[in-house]
C-alpha cells in the first residue's frame, strides 16, 4: 500500500503537534467527545491540536479514513475498512470495540406480502455496488440478508442476492430502495437513523426486524462491533497519549450514560437526521452503549464478522483479530478517567 508523502499529510504527533482522529457519521464515543469539546481540552494545554479527518481538506484527508494510512490518526467506525486495512498490512491495532444496537432491517414494499425472514426464500434481495476501494456498503447489505436469512435456517443461497449499482449522486440506500419501488429487487437490507427515513420517504415497510432476533450473532455486521483502532507508530512512540485519548472517550462515554436528551441531539448532528430518524434508529437506553471494551464476547463477534468478509472475498489476507488487540491503552485509561471522577 503506498504511504502518504509529507507534503500531502498533515503533521504526525511524532512532535506532538498535531493529533488526527476520524469517526463515522454514527453513535461513537469519538463523536461525544469531539462535539463536547473534550479532546481538544485535554492536548490543548501542550499545545497539541486535535483535528478531524471529517474537516480536513480532501487533498489532505484522501481516503485515510478507510486505509488508516495516516501515522497520528485514530479511527472510531465500520469494522469492513478496518479489517479491510489490517488484512493489507496497514500498521494498526485494535483498542476497544463498542456494540449499540442501530436498527437494522429488511425492507420490503407494503403490497409485497413478505412479513418474515422464511419468505425471503426465492427472493430478489438488493446488493449495493458503490465505486469504492473497499466497498463496505455491499458487505452489509451482504452481512444484513445473511443474519436475516439465518434465524429462519436458510443461506443466501436459498435466495437471488441482485446487484444495484449505486449512483454516488443520491442518498444512502436511494438506489436500492428506488430498484424495490421500481420491481426489480424483493427486499433491501438498511440500517441506521437516514435508513428509517428514507424508508419513511419511500413507502417501504419492515419485514425483518434484526434487532428484535434474539441472538445479536444475526446483527453482526460493519457497525456491529464498532472497532476503534490506532496506527501502531502513535501507540509506539507516545503509548501515554494514546492512553489519554483513550481516557477521554470513556469520560464521553459516561456522559452520555447520562444525558440521553444531549446524546440525541449530537447523535442528529453526526448522522445528519432528525429526531425522528434518530428516535428511530437508536432503542431506549442506546445513549448508555457507548463504552468500549476487548471482552472476549466481542473479539469473538469481530472474529465472526472476519470470517464472513474473508469468505466473501473483501479481506486481502487472514486477520488474527485477537493477536490485533493491545487491551493496555484502554486498561490504563480507565484507571485515569476513574482517578479523575475520583479527584472530583
Amino acid at each position: 500500500m503506498p504511504t502518504p508523502t509529507p507534503a500531502a499529510t498533515p503533521a504526525t504527533p511524532a512532535r506532538l503537534g498535531e493529533l488526527w482522529f476520524t469517526r463515522c457519521p454514527v453513535p461513537t464515543a469519538t463523536g461525544i467527545a469531539a462535539e463536547l469539546g473534550l479532546l481538544t481540552a485535554e492536548f490543548a494545554p501542550e499545545g497539541i491540536t486535535v483535528r478531524s479527518l471529517q474537516d480536513a481538506p480532501a487533498e489532505v484527508a484522501r481516503d485515510h479514513h478507510y486505509t488508516h494510512a495516516l501515522p497520528g490518526l485514530l479511527r472510531e467506525g465500520g469494522n469492513v475498512p478496518a479489517l479491510w486495512a489490517r488484512s493489507r498490512g496497514e500498521a494498526t491495532r485494535l483498542l476497544g470495540l463498542s456494540w449499540i444496537e442501530e436498527r437494522q432491517v429488511v425492507l420490503v414494499r407494503p403490497d409485497s406480502g413478505l412479513g418474515s425472514a422464511e419468505q425471503l426464500r426465492g427472493r430478489r434481495l438488493a446488493v449495493p455496488r458503490h465505486r469504492l476501494a473497499i466497498d463496505f456498503w455491499r458487505a452489509m447489505a451482504l452481512a444484513g440478508f445473511t443474519g436475516a436469512l439465518a434465524s429462519a435456517g436458510l443461506t443466501l443461497a436459498d435466495a437471488h442476492p441482485v446487484e444495484v449499482l449505486a449512483d454516488a449522486g443520491q442518498g444512502q440506500w436511494e438506489s436500492e430502495l428506488r430498484a424495490l419501488l421500481a420491481g426489480e429487487v424483493d427486499a433491501v437490507y438498511a440500517k441506521g437513523a437516514l435508513a428509517a427515513e428514507a424508508a419513511t420517504r419511500h413507502g417501504a415497510v419492515v419485514a425483518v426486524d434484526l434487532d428484535d432476533l434474539p441472538d445479536r450473532r444475526a446483527r453482526v455486521n460493519n457497525g456491529t462491533p464498532r472497532p476503534l483502532t490506532v496506527h501502531q507508530d502513535l501507540l509506539d512512540r507516545h503509548p501515554e497519549l494514546v492512553a489519554r485519548f483513550l481516557a477521554v472517550l470513556v469520560e464521553a462515554a459516561d456522559w452520555a450514560a447520562e444525558n440521553p436528551a444531549g446524546t440525541a441531539r449530537i447523535l442528529g448532528a453526526e448522522t445528519g437526521a432528525g429526531p425522528s430518524g434518530v428516535a428511530a434508529a437508536y432503542r431506549a437506553g442506546g445513549h448508555r452503549t457507548l463504552h468500549l471494551d476487548l471482552s472476549e464476547e466481542r473479539l469473538e463477534l469481530l472474529a465472526r464478522q472476519e470470517r464472513f468478509l474473508h469468505g466473501q472475498g473483501f479481506l486481502d489476507a487472514p486477520v488474527d483479530v485477537r493477536a490485533w488487540s493491545d487491551p493496555e491503552p484502554l486498561r490504563r485509561a480507565r484507571e485515569t478517567a476513574a482517578a479523575r471522577r475520583h479527584a472530583g
